[in-house]
């Protein structure tokens, strides 16, 4: 192991591939369950990962409105595809949670005991500037005030995070318009930038933490460059020119409050099958719903929390009816909360420009041309 210019917190050091794999490992011996990007599903998701061959090399995907696809990139990035239809809340604000379970016992008493949190800690290896953006998005909804999430906190908590600095934005990306990428900035323990050509095939590591320059002294590693620091930033500078959207947010909250009865939302609204998809592969919305569930033999119950949206008809069902009952005025909360009123409650906006609700939405729904038409009519009104 070269120890020359050992990792420290603030530092960069150069690994190659099979220190790419050494990471991973020294990750799960450390107790860490290692999560990372992996071919599944005809996607690249985020599974369990325990070595680097399981990593999707060669492999990119092609994004466009209503649209996903893999194609062969033709060299092996590790890298090289912008993201698929998983976040990592998946993992941290988990889609179906049990709450807590009460069983009858043989005496005729009844016993009760939440789940405990899981055993093993969180490795999460590739995580993008712009989910990096939405995991602390989703720190200040579920753990950042008064009333924590304690089922969130515990996954949470102990998390490692090895970024990656985005090499080939999607069709569907636009994190610069939203301020969120394409480069990590913070919150992460290492963060790796990939570098290929000229034979070479390695990364740049950008040690966050002090727990990431202790893992990294199990990897060898070599000093990183000026060179290698020039090529790092000059690979962010060509992946913020290739952004597939762009998304004009001066004066956005003010813009979509005014115009909440322009005639845009009908036209969306004829279009939108409310079925939800945005809001399941968005990395910042949080809702949920509780449900109890009984055995029909009497023997036990359990109280389910699981991912709800605002897209279905019972989300805003009080007593008399729905509060929402079109999709005109479902898609209107959805947008004007994600874009708008997200500041009011949280000081931010609470769109991160990572494209997934573009691309996954089954008929193609832009929210980018939908403010775009939006401002176009204002702006056409005024003259």
């Amino acid at each position: 192991m070269d120890t020359q210019g050992a990792a420290a917190p603030g530092g960069a050091v150069i690994i190659g591939l099979d220190g790419l794999d050494a990471l991973i490992k020294a990750l799960a011996a450390g107790g860490y369950r290692v999560i990372g990007p992996a071919l599944g599903d005809g996607a690249i998701i985020f599974d369990e990962i325990q070595s680097a061959a399981q990593l999707p090399a060669g492999w990119t995907d092609v994004q466009a409105p209503g649209s996903y696809r893999l194609e062969q990139r033709g060299d092996g990035a590790i890298f090289g595809f912008a993201v698929g239809p998983h976040s990592w809340k998946k993992f941290l604000h988990e889609p179906v949670l049990r709450l807590w379970r009460a069983q009858r016992q043989s005496d005729g008493s009844v016993s009760a005991a939440a789940d405990p949190p899981p055993a093993a800690r969180f490795a999460f290896i590739g995580v993008r500037s712009c989910d990096l953006h939405a995991v602390a998005i989703q720190d200040q909804v579920l753990i950042g005030g008064a009333d924590k999430d304690p089922h969130y906190a515990a996954r949470r908590g102990g998390a490692f995070i090895v970024a990656v600095n985005c090499t080939a934005p999607g069709g569907n990306c636009f994190c610069v318009s939203m301020g969120t990428g394409p480069r990590v900035e913070s919150g992460y323990d290492l963060a790796l930038t990939e570098l290929l050509g000229d034979g070479r095939h390695e990364f740049v590591v950008e040690i966050g933490s002090a727990r990431g320059a202790a893992v990294m002294q199990q990897v060898a590693h070599r000093p990183a460059q000026e060179t290698h620091r020039r090529a790092a930033a000059e690979v962010s500078a060509r992946a913020a020119s290739q952004m597939g959207r762009e998304l004009d947010t001066t004066g956005i909250r003010e813009l979509l409050l005014g115009n909440l009865e322009h005639p845009r939302w009908d036209d969306v609204a004829a279009r939108c099958l409310a079925c939800a998809n945005c809001t399941m592969v968005c990395p910042t919305c949080f809702c949920t719903t509780v449900e109890d569930h009984a055995d029909l033999t009497g023997g036990g119950a359990e109280r389910v929390r699981q991912w709800d949206s605002c897209y279905t008809l019972d989300f805003s069902h009080l007593h008399g009816g729905s509060v929402r009952s079109s999709i005109k005025s479902r898609y209107r909360q959805w947008l004007t909360h994600k874009l708008a009123t997200w500041f009011d409650q949280f000081g931010s906006s609470g769109c991160v420009g990572c494209g997934r609700c573009i691309t996954w939405c089954p008929v193609g729904i832009d929210l980018t041309e939908e403010v775009a038409a939006i401002r176009a009519g204002q702006e056409h009104g005024k003259r």
